[in-house]
């Protein structure tokens, strides 16, 4: 048969199987191929909820999305092009994703009766039962060739089983003409320090990319064209990553040691992690026992005089809403990373919602404002980090960044800045032999406390988390001063605003007929839908927030210009009924999901389509 070479501008490739199969290295390998190749990457890790699920099993299928594009790309896909299922369970499971024109490569030898009926599957033909008939096949003796590749190298049947993954992605490779060099460096790497493994992973890759190469199933190859990128370095980013490396930017532009103090969460923890190993640079960590320890270790290290870090997710933002009333009180400077997750309760780990928005907003005793903002793409992560650090120092207050499970497991090429072209970080440090110095004195143009350190002399003062006399830091129950400095916490946080860029729309700034709203991590989804609707004529723009309190200054003059205005949000509704608060005259439709998954882009543009025929 006379295989063709066919040009694409895109293709979305989703890795599935057993959590122990390696789906997510897998999808990364092929990810990181693609953006050294110059390629736009998008990724969607796809985890199971449980830990160790039955083999085979429904609960226990992990996935990996990758979207590879000729330019930028922005969103993981909506439905895939090719489908690795390495069991029945995985065939199952991601049957909804593919499409009537994609490829399912299969390992055949998984395909028995028994896997069949383990995951849940009635009816003599696995295909003809998930209508998957139209779908092209490739049948696959994955664990056979597998086994034939390793005969002889001394690897224990177990270890030759793990390597399954990589004959899948040589296929892949083989399939879109990718080249072998970037996975193998990988295992240079990973097993430097066992060699052993190097090579039997790099003879199961060959094997699939020369099983490719000859087997007949597979009549096409493609190659996904290049357009020409911003120059640059470029590397391949994760959002918790990036999260890490954008507080250590901003540790460097402060001239403050960083300190970071975590209880281990997912999605979240991979912040920890990532800080951790970088001792060289400063950085400051420790492992707490539970999430209050960490928010109380960091209210510690800001009352040194530390760039101070807690990281955590929904649950854990529950435990730290009492001392993050004593930053506030205190007005330290704290950055607490809230990683989102699906709940409520400790819910759904590895799965992205939006579900925190209103706990940011006023999960915490009495009157206790404080900035919340958030970061919409893994790149963006390290920009809004590298921000929040610089807002809660300047500002002398804590500041809640929003990441979710979607950005911050997921991945895209990011253009490596230089530190100098980001903007200096002045803290108002109190200079030693200041005379007559009053904690609550503050900077007349952000109403920020100026910040004395312990142990320098002339300085000693009192903070805490009674109420305090607005100058002294003496505790103080006067019923005017706890006034006065409920109404003065407040203020500094609204005088953010003032301090932070007008929001921009994507679209039509003079207004039209529709305006979608979003935040956080839909980002790429919505610009994806809006983009779309635009070149075909509609009239849609798209407002997203990054900035969630205080608002942007233009806020209310953007929503005056639109005769449809509609917030897209991974809950059911928080940041739609904040905005109806602020602007009470103002009607905002709804459009929510809550499943635990990213939107997509058919179902936004078909919400956007019905909006703009009424």
């Amino acid at each position: 048969m006379e295989k063709q070479f066919i040009e694409t501008d895109d293709v979305v490739i989703r890795f599935s199987g057993d959590s122990g199969d390696g789906m997510q290295l897998t999808g990364t390998l092929f990810a990181d191929t693609a953006a050294v190749l110059g390629n736009g990457v998008s990724t969607f890790p796809d985890f199971p909820a449980e830990i160790r699920a039955p083999q085979g099993s429904l609960a226990g299928v992990s996935g990996f999305q990758v979207h590879v594009g000729s330019g930028e790309v922005r969103t993981p896909g909506d439905c895939c092009d090719v489908l690795v299922a390495m069991n029945p369970a995985a065939l199952k499971s991601n049957a909804h994703w593919t499409k009537p024109t994609s490829s399912i490569i299969v390992d055949s030898d998984l395909f028995t009766e028994k896997n069949i009926e383990k995951a849940g599957i009635k009816g003599a033909d696995i295909f003809e039962s998930l209508k998957l008939t139209d779908r092209h096949t490739i049948y696959a003796p994955i664990t056979t060739l597998t086994k034939e590749c390793l005969a002889g190298s001394g690897l224990d049947n177990k270890s030759v089983l793990r390597s399954r993954n990589m004959f899948a992605l040589g296929i892949c490779f083989y399939m879109f003409n990718q080249p072998l060099t970037c996975a193998e460096k990988y295992f240079e790497t990973r097993f430097r320090k066992k060699p052993q493994f190097i090579e039997p992973n790099k003879l199961v890759l060959r094997g699939g990319y020369n099983y490719a190469a000859s087997v007949q199933a597979i009549p096409n190859t493609y190659r996904i064209s290049v357009s020409n990128p911003r120059k640059g370095v470029y590397r391949n980013i994760h959002g918790n990553q990036a999260t890490a490396w954008g507080l250590i930017a901003a540790s460097e532009k402060s001239g403050l040691p960083l300190f970071c103090g975590s209880y281990p969460i997912t999605p979240a923890t991979g912040i920890l992690e990532e800080l951790a190993i970088r001792k060289d640079l400063g950085v400051k960590t420790l492992q707490v026992e539970d999430e209050i320890a960490g928010i109380c270790t960091a209210i510690g290290a800001a009352f040194a005089g530390n760039l101070a870090v807690t990281t955590t997710s929904g649950p854990g933002l529950s435990l730290k809403s009492e001392a993050l009333g004593l930053a506030v009180m205190a007005e330290l400077p704290v950055v607490i990373v809230d990683v989102q997750r699906g709940g409520p309760s400790t819910g759904m780990p590895t799965k992205a919602e939006q579900s925190d928005l209103s706990q940011a907003l006023w999960g915490r005793n009495g009157e206790c404002p404080l900035i919340v903002m958030s970061a919409q793409s893994p790149a963006d992560c390290f920009a809004k980090a590298f921000l929040a650090a610089k807002l809660a120092l300047e500002h002398m207050t804590p500041v809640i960044l929003l990441s979710d499970g979607f950005i911050a497991n997921g991945s895209e090429p990011w253009r490596i800045p230089s530190v100098a072209d980001f903007p200096g970080i002045k803290p108002p440090t109190v200079p030693e032999g200041t005379a007559g110095y009053m904690p609550y004195a503050r900077d007349a143009e952000r109403l920020a406390r100026f910040w004395a350190i312990p142990g320098t002399p002339g300085l000693e003062h009192r903070i805490g988390g009674l109420e305090k006399d607005f100058l002294r830091g003496s505790p103080s129950t006067d019923p005017l001063n706890h006034q006065l400095m409920v109404d003065t916490r407040a203020a500094k946080v609204d005088r953010v605003a003032d301090f932070i860029p007008e929001q921009e729309i994507i679209g039509d700034s003079g207004g039209g007929d529709l305006l979608a709203v979003g935040w956080g991590g839909t980002f790429g989804h919505l610009y994806t839908a809006v983009s779309q609707m635009r070149a075909e004529g509609g009239n849609v723009s798209l407002a997203h927030f990054n900035h969630i309190s205080p608002l942007p200054k233009n806020t209310e003059s953007i929503f005056g210009k639109f005769r449809n205005i509609v917030v897209c949000e991974l809950n059911s509704g928080q940041f739609a009924n904040y905005l109806r608060m602020k602007y009470p005259r103002m009607v905002f439709n709804q459009y929510n999901k809550v499943q635990g998954l990213p939107f997509t882009v058919s179902e936004l543009v078909e919400k956007f389509n019905s909006l703009l025929s009424k």
